[in-house]
């Protein structure tokens, strides 16, 4: 899939955002009469979800090159 892992997501703002934008725009393309591309969106937004808030670890998000 895609890698969340990386520094530019360690801070809550761009998580929560993240996942936030992805999980609105599915409901925006089901409003739409889109259930394809709401299936796609929510499903990134539910990964996000997962990646971002249920299995968090600072750790993962901290840059190779800093030791």
């Amino acid at each position: 899939m895609i890698n969340l892992r990386v520094p530019f997501f360690r801070p809550l703002l761009r998580r929560a955002l993240t996942t936030g934008i992805t999980l609105a725009w599915a409901l925006f393309e089901l409003s739409l009469g889109n259930p394809g591309w709401a299936l796609l969106f929510g499903a990134v937004g539910a990964y996000c979800a997962y990646e971002f808030f249920v299995v968090f670890d600072p750790e993962n998000y901290q840059d190779k090159n800093d030791g």
